[in-house]
């Protein structure tokens, strides 16, 4: 589903990500693990257009998306849920949610997504986060931390994504929180949503995916199997000591 070939991408002249390359498979749930400042938001920011790569390719069901604009990759089917939720703090919970499916209202992704099926999937997502059907009028900004975690990754599936990138979607949260949101993590594993995940709290997150990538300084060094890289001696006592 998602290839990344040779990624090099930075700020400037600061190159952050060095050659890096991994694939998450259609219907699999992968996570990447690392240190901070090890350039896993770097690496998300690459991905959705957010920042352009220097070099290296970036494959969505083998078309290559390098260097396209953000808005252009959301057509093609890569949906963002960014570090720090950014939801609209002056708009209701509902029209949170209608602005991710904002390309599929205003154009087509070549998947005959129409204005009916954003209504439909409106409703499923009031299904599977119950708390924002409670507050569908409700400003976004008056929300809790983890309401407005719930509502950025709920606005990133309304796009109908191939792809869905989580970056840290239990930062800043209560422990009873992080608990919430990898358990709705795991509910939408359940219905083979592809995704990335960046996160944390490394035993949490791999727990819950079915492979794992270790990036330290911008470099891959470990990579395998969730289940494999968790009783790995070397990755517990770098990233699994502390996490819950």
């Amino acid at each position: 589903m998602l290839k990344v070939e040779k990624l090099v991408a930075g700020y400037g002249k600061v190159e952050v990500l060095h050659e890096l390359s991994l694939s998450v498979p259609e219907g699999k749930l992968v996570t990447l693990i690392g240190s901070n400042g090890a350039g896993k938001t770097t690496t998300l920011r690459a991905l959705s257009g957010m920042i352009r790569p220097q070099s290296g390719r970036i494959l969505l069901r083998d078309a290559d998306i390098t260097g396209l604009a953000s808005h252009e990759i959301a057509r093609r089917g890569m949906a963002h849920s960014p570090e720090g939720r950014r939801v609209f703090p002056a708009l209701s919970v509902a029209d949170n949610l209608l602005l991710g499916a904002f390309t599929r209202l205003t154009g087509t992704r070549g998947r005959g997504r129409g204005r009916g099926d954003v209504q439909r999937d409106l409703g499923r997502m009031f299904d599977i986060f119950p708390r924002l059907a409670e507050r569908r009028e409700q400003l976004a900004g008056t929300l809790s931390g983890g309401e407005q975690q719930m509502l950025a990754m709920a606005r990133a599936l309304m796009l109908s994504p191939e792809v869905l990138l989580l970056d840290e979607p239990s930062m800043g949260l209560a422990p009873k929180l992080v608990e919430e949101v990898f358990a709705t993590i795991a509910r939408l594993k359940a219905q083979r949503i592809t995704m990335l995940l960046v996160e944390q709290f490394a035993a949490a997150a791999l727990d819950v995916a079915d492979f794992g990538y270790v990036l330290e300084n911008g470099r891959l060094t470990a990579s395998g199997e969730a289940a494999t890289l968790k009783n790995d001696p070397a990755v517990r006592a770098a990233y699994l000591g502390q996490a819950h």
